[in-house]
């Protein structure tokens, strides 16, 4: 083989080497099936890289976009695509398979769950029990204990009209078939299951 050619291989596999670093460590490339949806308005960083401890944990999660993301303070960490319910819009009632949308918080941790596991969220939250309060569906004893459990930092009571049991749970994440709930891949809810403590900040976001 002439040098020339020799010296052309050499050449070319070390750029390649070095775009395969770039985009590796620079820019993270989508994982398989990530959702191809709208924008979040936040930060998404897709990585098989394993989700380390966190000292500032958040989650914020864009229903359009099937999107939840993992905040360690303002960084964003990791993110995974996510299912969410089959309703349209911000969840109102019982029944309405609608994901709510709001600020909540990991209010329970189950690790039997039949879903894998699940991360219970603090819906409905005080600006839900209000909304319930003004339009007829709770009475005011309901509304006085979702405040409560809201303000001392326990699960709201989850069997009023409002509904409840909101989860981040497994099960998968290829479509939205929950009944209010965000799924994951059984995998990701593995990895984040023990990396969010109780009282962990969850913002839903359209």
């Amino acid at each position: 083989m002439p040098r020339w050619l020799i010296v052309a291989e050499i050449v070319g596999v070390a750029a390649c080497a070095a775009l395969l670093a770039y985009r590796w460590w620079l820019v993270p490339e989508p994982s398989a099936g990530s959702p191809a949806g709208p924008r979040p308005p936040f930060a998404v960083r897709w990585t098989t890289r394993p989700l380390g401890a966190l000292s500032r944990p958040s989650v914020k999660v864009c229903k359009a976009a099937h999107v939840l993301s993992v905040f360690d303070g303002e960084r964003c960490v990791k993110s995974y695509r996510a299912a969410v319910g089959g309703g349209k819009g911000d969840k109102v009632r019982e029944g309405d398979r609608c994901t709510p949308e709001g600020e909540f918080t990991v209010c329970l941790k189950n690790p039997d769950s039949d879903y894998v596991l699940s991360l219970g969220l603090s819906y409905p939250n005080a600006e839900d029990a209000a909304r319930g309060l003004r339009d007829g569906l709770i009475d005011r004893a309901e509304h006085g204990a979702i405040v409560q459990a809201i303000r001392g930092g326990d699960c709201p009571p989850w069997k009023t009209a409002l509904g409840g049991e909101i989860m981040i749970h497994g099960c998968g994440a290829g479509r939205d078939w929950t009944l209010g709930c965000i799924a994951l891949d059984d995998d990701d809810i593995r990895e984040l299951y023990p990396a969010l403590p109780l009282g962990t900040p969850v913002t839903v976001l359209p």
